[in-house]
């Protein structure tokens, strides 16, 4: 009878864990699928986590360069007055710029590649 008892306990006990379990398997699912129909809408959008891995590549010079042309980078810096470069320099290759990216219209992005592009090949 206690071992019947403790069955049913463990059974009902383990009943939460199991749906919960295949709740956020099918939440898993479904954000994987949203992210591949955002993707399919834009095949040929610029990816910031690209242009920000390169960026922080980049020597401080060339870096530097490539913020000062992008006038909402460049604002975004000069903000903090005129230690905003210096705290720059200290964090640029460690700094996430992918959320300043993201805010950059369609031309801005592109003028950013660009500029990426020909600070690579400079190398």
């Amino acid at each position: 009878m206690k071992t019947i008892f403790a069955l049913i306990l463990l059974g009902i006990a383990g009943l939460p864990g199991l749906a919960w379990a295949q709740d956020a398997s099918t939440q898993d699912a479904g954000r994987d699928a949203g992210a591949a129909v955002q993707t399919a809408e834009k095949p040929d959008a610029l990816d910031s986590r690209q242009m920000e891995r390169d960026l922080q590549r980049l020597p401080w010079p060339n870096f530097r360069a490539i913020v000062e042309a992008v006038p909402k980078l460049r604002a975004g810096v000069e903000a903090y007055g005129t230690a905003g470069w210096q705290i720059v320099q200290a964090n640029y290759t460690r700094y996430h710029w992918q959320k300043n990216i993201d805010k950059l219209d369609d031309v801005q992005k592109r003028q950013l590649a660009e500029l990426i592009q020909a600070a690579k090949a400079a190398r």
